[in-house]
Order: C-alpha cells, then sequence, then structure tokens
C-alpha cells in the first residue's frame, strides 16, 4: 500500500490539475460565446483545445512560480528583497508562458492552410497577454502565501491549545498534590489523638488508611473520575471517621443511580465532607448527619453535602481552608464558566457543587462501579 504522505501528494497534484483544468473550460466557454458574438464562431473543440492549451501551460509554470513563493516568502525584515525576486520572477514567467505559446501555435498552424511563424506568434501573445500572465503570476503567489500564513496559524493555534492543555493539567496535578497531603496529615492527628484511647480503633484506622492512600495513588494521574468512583473513595475516608466518632456521626446517601456514571472531578467530595466533619460535627456532642446526595439539573450534574451543624456565622466572613479552595480552583480549571460551587445555611451548612453532566465510556467504569449498589438512600452508622 503507498505511504499516506504518497497519496495525500497525489490527491492534492489530482486536484491541482483539475483545477487549472476547470479554469480552462471557463475560459473556453468564455471564447465560444465572445466568437459567436462578434459574428466569427469557432467550434467548441476549437475553443475547449486552445483554452485548456493555454492554461495548461499557466500550470506548468506555476510549479517554478510556487518554489519561488516557498523559497522567498515576503515577510517582515526582507519584504524588499522578496518583492524584486518576484517582479523578475513574474517578467520571466510571463516571457515564458509566451515562448511555450508561440511554439505550440506555430506547431498548431502548419497542420492548417495558414501557417503563423513563431515571431508572428510571439508578437501577438506579447501584446495581447504580457501583463496578463504577469496577474497570474501574482495570483499564484498570493495563493501560496495565504496557504502558508494559513498553515502556520493553524500549527501555532495547536501550539497554543497544546500548552494551554499542559499548563491547565500542570496546574490540576499541583492542586491535587497540596490536596492528598493535607488529608494525609489530618487522618493522622487524628490516628495520633486515637492511640492513647482506643488501641484496637486506631489499628483499624491505619489499616483503613493504608487501603485509602493506596486507592488514592492508583488514581492520582487522573482528573476526573466517575461519581460511583468517587463514593466508593468517599467510603473508605468515612470509615475511618466513624471509627473515630463511632455513633456521633451517621451518613445519608441519596444518590440516583444514573448520577454514578458522570464524570467528577477527583476528591472533589472528600474536602466538603472533611469540613463538614471538622466544623459541623466534631464542635458539637449531638448525633452529627451529614447527607449526601446527587441528581440531574438542566443538563449539570448536582452534588450536595448537608449536615446538622451551626451552618455559617453571619457575623463572620466564610474563609475556606486548602482543600475547599483547591476544589474551587480545579473546577475553575476543568469546567469554567460551567460549574457552581456554592456554601449556604440550611439547617445547617449546605454545599452544592455542579459540574456539566459528562458520562464516561463504558470501558472506563471499574468492576467496583458494576456493582455498587443501586440505592437511593442509604443509612452508615
Amino acid at each position: 500500500m503507498p505511504h499516506p504522505l504518497v497519496k495525500k501528494r497525489s490527491l492534492r497534484w489530482v486536484l491541482t490539475f483539475l483545477l487549472w483544468t476547470l479554469i480552462g473550460l471557463c475560459f473556453a466557454g468564455q471564447l465560444y460565446l465572445s466568437r459567436a458574438k462578434i459574428g466569427q464562431p469557432v467550434s467548441w473543440g476549437f475553443a475547449i483545445g486552445r483554452a485548456l492549451s493555454d492554461w495548461y501551460v499557466f500550470a506548468l509554470l506555476s510549479i517554478p512560480a510556487l518554489w519561488l513563493a516557498r523559497r522567498f516568502r515576503i515577510e517582515r525584515g526582507h519584504w524588499v528583497s522578496a518583492v524584486l525576486i518576484h517582479i523578475l520572477g513574474s517578467i520571466v514567467f510571463s516571457i515564458g508562458w509566451m515562448l511555450v505559446r508561440a511554439i505550440i501555435e506555430r506547431w498548431e498552424s502548419a497542420l492548417t492552410d495558414n501557417p503563423v511563424s513563431f515571431s508572428d506568434a510571439f508578437s501577438h501573445a506579447l501584446v495581447a497577454t504580457f501583463f496578463f500572465n504577469l496577474l497570474i503570476y501574482s495570483v499564484v503567489v498570493s495563493i501560496s502565501h495565504t496557504a502558508s500564513y494559513y498553515t502556520k496559524y493553524q500549527d501555532h493555534a495547536l501550539q497554543t491549545a497544546e500548552l494551554e492543555k499542559r499548563l491547565t493539567e500542570s496546574r490540576l496535578q499541583a492542586l491535587q498534590m497540596q490536596l492528598n497531603p493535607h488529608f494525609l496529615f489530618n487522618t493522622l492527628h487524628a490516628i495520633s489523638a486515637l492511640m492513647h484511647k482506643d488501641v484496637e480503633a486506631a489499628d483499624r484506622m491505619i489499616a483503613r488508611l493504608s487501603d485509602l492512600l493506596r486507592y488514592a495513588l492508583e488514581s492520582t494521574e487522573e482528573q476526573e473520575v466517575t461519581l460511583g468512583q468517587e463514593i466508593q473513595f468517599l467510603d473508605r475516608y468515612l470509615e475511618i471517621e466513624q471509627t473515630r466518632f463511632g455513633s456521633r456521626l451517621q451518613v445519608v446517601k441519596k444518590l440516583d443511580p444514573e448520577t454514578l456514571q458522570v464524570l467528577v472531578p477527583n476528591l472533589i467530595l472528600q474536602p466538603i465532607i472533611e469540613n463538614a466533619i471538622r466544623h459541623g460535627i466534631e464542635p458539637h456532642a449531638r448525633t452529627g448527619i451529614i447527607e449526601i446526595s446527587s441528581r440531574q439539573e438542566n443538563g449539570q450534574l448536582v452534588m450536595q453535602v448537608r449536615d446538622n451543624g451551626s451552618g455559617l456565622n453571619p457575623k463572620r466572613p466564610h474563609r475556606e481552608g486548602v482543600g475547599l479552595s483547591n476544589s474551587r480552583a480545579r473546577l475553575e480549571q476543568l469546567h469554567p464558566g460551567k460549574h457552581r460551587f456554592e456554601f449556604t445555611s440550611d439547617a445547617g451548612l449546605l454545599v452544592t457543587v455542579a459540574v456539566p453532566w459528562r458520562t464516561s465510556d463504558a470501558n472506563l467504569l471499574s468492576r467496583e462501579d458494576k456493582t455498587l449498589p443501586k440505592l437511593r438512600e442509604k443509612n452508615i452508622g
């Protein structure tokens, strides 16, 4: 099989030939109609043969003209020399066309009763077509320049898009690297506090933390996961927190089964849950309830985390810690202008996260995703 590059080049030559042929046929029609109008009709065969021979000569001479156009671009810095070269090139192009056309006309007329000498054919072409030929050369060079600038523009746009993509990925990676240590240090602090109260519970927390870290490391390169995977990660995290708080912590899930396959930023809910536990559950002696819900709304996945804590203090400005500020920054990087991240007081604190509804491919779903319990409500604790 021919190489794709060879096939592409061959196609380009075929299309170029067809273009010159189309131009020749258009001028053939004009020649036929104009001769008929002035009372000197010619046959279609004569009109087509004459026009195609003219434009096929242009096509042949356009090859060196295109080489000159690529070799000497009219660009800032050396445009004067390039213009002078193309002026000379256009003159040579025009004279070359007239020479070739005179040879063809001399050969064609030799087959008729009225032969034309080479000098007469050249003189007629000089008077009739010299400046027109210069115009054709200018058009060929202009098309070459336009195509070159368009290609450079496309390449620059692709490079810019690639650089922006890499910059966004680097920012997201940096934010995620900040997030994981933040979560780790807080969990280790909780284990350290528990070591002096309940050694067995602390041991269970360490075992669950190792599982959680293994899961986090396996998905550290993924900026987006399914909501089902995010919930699995939360389950592991909540097992650690429930070992710490016992019956004081209850979690209620109200998840629409259809939302479990929607893509969400990796580790987007964990900082929100951690904030709810730290500010909504830990300061109070009563049983703390955290409700996690998901639904589809206006083409978006809406996730909400509600706790029964004290909510926002109207007398103090709301300040976001490392985890929440990173979550907001990651949402802005992944979905600029197409997301919501809101905090409201509603019998506690209600955090709403909305992202565009984008389902994952079937082959991206893990085996664990397929076995997630399809329950709209699940109580833990």
